[in-house]
């Protein structure tokens, strides 16, 4: 049941579909999708809480990326991540990028 619920909300699809493409940081979601912290940590808490998701620490950072351990997971978050088209998560893409260069001339400048 947890499951179904983590994936009936529009923020956390957004969130998975993100992730397709690997592990990202909390700031990188929360640019990605233009919210606030507090608001993406709760989504993420939901879908690491039904088990679509998973974290590890860096020093202060929380990295997430996709839990694909068993196969209804797997297969769950392949269908979810087929059904949210490009077009709806366009915009998110184009942050995502722009913020992970801006990041990333910051750290080598």
């Amino acid at each position: 049941m947890k499951i179904l619920k983590a994936l009936s909300d529009e923020t956390r699809l957004r969130i998975i579909k993100l992730l397709e493409d690997g592990e990202h940081c909390v700031c990188d979601i929360v640019a990605a999708l233009d919210m606030v912290q507090p608001k993406v940590s709760f989504h993420l808490g939901v879908l690491k809480e039904a088990g679509l998701i998973k974290d590890r620490k860096d020093g202060k950072w929380s990295y997430y990326s996709l839990n694909d351990a068993d196969i209804l997971r797997r297969f769950l978050l392949f269908t979810v991540i087929e059904k949210v088209g490009e077009e709806d998560t366009k915009d998110d893409s184009k942050r995502l990028k722009s913020f992970l260069e801006y990041k990333g001339q910051k750290q080598s400048g």
